[in-house]
């Protein structure tokens, strides 16, 4: 294990193992679903001593080192009264987030966390056995850039140092509104339909809870204020039976907390299966949902989306090619979740989360790259679509000898004569 604390260490590690023949991963955040930061008989190159984060308020960047998890970057920017858009869970590294996308409650309005990208600092494979820094941006190895942004974290090198835009923030709304499970086929199909038509100032998610919890809750924010909230989630609370609802102006920091609560005492054990869907789900598809979560294996079984596209999102707005991530056109993502904490537990867990993802099949396309999953078979295609061919290039180009290798990372395409 090798805790680096300066650029300087993460080039020493990468020469160390090449020297040496041994294996190599890339740990930042400890949040990868298939454990891709993990290795038997290797090293691991683990950058969560390196936490600077400086901030340059006139133009409105900010420098934030890998090693940083959410919670930190949030309250950091927040002193300046700035926010980066990316997601809600505290704990997770900033690094493998933003080099798969990163989605969150500012995504419609400002865009993924990738597309704030402007610069990535990063430690390469050089020569046979060397490492070296180079630097990404829109000037130089843009290729990079490109594929830093949405291509999947630890298949070119070692991100160190991130430059992002930044935005003005102060005060947001929040709501969220909870019905009974007795209504997932009115609130559901409801919900599909209003999130992407409403402002793109609002982002907002549903969970689907098992049968046995008993509940459907939304939530949202909205950069405006708590009546303006209260006026476009009407559709909602004329929905079904609402049995209890929040709406509030808070600031924005505030919002972050809010939002990581639902993360917090899960299941230490999990099977996650993502997806992306690019129209409202069928009834068939709504029925699928209830039939499934009524059969839930336990009580901490769910399905969650979010908001992505839709009027005027900034998602949207970007063309699936112009960075490395390419759903654009979809309107919401899933994750799919079956949790337990008995060893016991897990084949029944798996089995049920598996029969899910491929009983709703027809209706949604995909998965996000930071959603990893073993069991899918054309991985390329469902993280990378259209994009796949061009990242091939880009590895062959900056990590010929496959330094940067895990069961999915992006292959180098040919081999490298010796």
């Amino acid at each position: 294990m090798f805790f680096c604390r300066r650029t300087q260490d993460v080039i020493n590690a990468v020469r160390w193992a090449r020297e040496r023949g041994v294996r190599l991963r890339v740990r930042s955040g400890r949040h990868s679903y298939e454990g891709f930061s993990a290795v038997n008989g290797g090293i691991i190159i683990d950058v969560s001593a390196m936490d600077k984060i400086t901030v340059d308020r006139k133009r409105m960047v900010a420098v934030v080192q890998t090693g940083n998890p959410l919670a930190r970057v949030y309250n950091k920017l927040w002193n300046k009264r700035v926010a980066l858009p990316a997601g809600t869970v505290p704990d997770v590294g900033v690094a493998g987030l933003t080099l798969g996308g990163g989605i969150g409650l500012l995504s419609r309005k400002y865009g993924l966390t990738c597309d704030n990208l402007k610069q990535v600092r990063m430690v390469v494979a050089s020569g046979r056995y060397g490492a070296k820094t180079i630097v990404a941006n829109k000037r130089k190895h843009s290729d990079l850039l490109w594929a830093s942004r949405g291509g999947g974290g630890g298949n070119f090198g070692v991100a160190t140092a991130y430059t992002f835009r930044v935005r003005p923030i102060s005060n947001v709304s929040i709501y969220s509104v909870t019905w009974k499970w007795c209504d997932l086929e009115k609130v559901l199909p409801v919900w599909q339909r209003w999130s992407p038509s409403v402002t793109n100032r609002l982002t907002s998610t549903i969970e689907v809870s098992a049968k046995q919890v008993g509940t459907i809750v939304s939530t949202g924010q909205l950069l405006g204020g708590a009546e303006e909230l209260r006026r476009l989630i009407r559709p909602l609370l004329r929905t079904g039976t609402p049995v209890k609802l929040m709406v509030k102006t808070v600031p924005f920091i505030e919002a972050t907390r809010f939002f990581a609560e639902s993360d917090l005492n899960l299941e230490p054990k999990f099977k996650i299966k993502g997806a992306y869907g690019f129209k409202p789900l069928p009834g068939r598809g709504v029925r699928i949902i209830r039939d499934f979560l009524s059969k839930a294996p336990n009580r901490h079984s769910s399905v969650w989306s979010q908001s992505l596209g839709g009027a005027g999102s900034a998602v949207s707005l970007v063309s699936p090619t112009a960075t490395a991530y390419p759903h654009r056109n979809a309107e919401t993502i899933y994750e799919l979740s079956a949790r337990w904490r008995r060893s016991g537990e897990q084949q029944r867990n798996i089995q049920w989360v598996t029969r899910f993802r491929k009983a709703l099949r027809p209706y949604v396309n995909g998965d996000y790259v930071n959603f990893p999953d073993l069991q899918i078979k054309n991985w390329p295609k469902a993280y990378y679509s259209v994009n796949f061919a061009r990242l091939k290039r880009v590895k062959r180009k900056y990590d010929p000898h496959n330094v940067f290798r895990f069961a999915q990372s992006i292959p180098v395409g040919k081999r490298v004569k010796k």
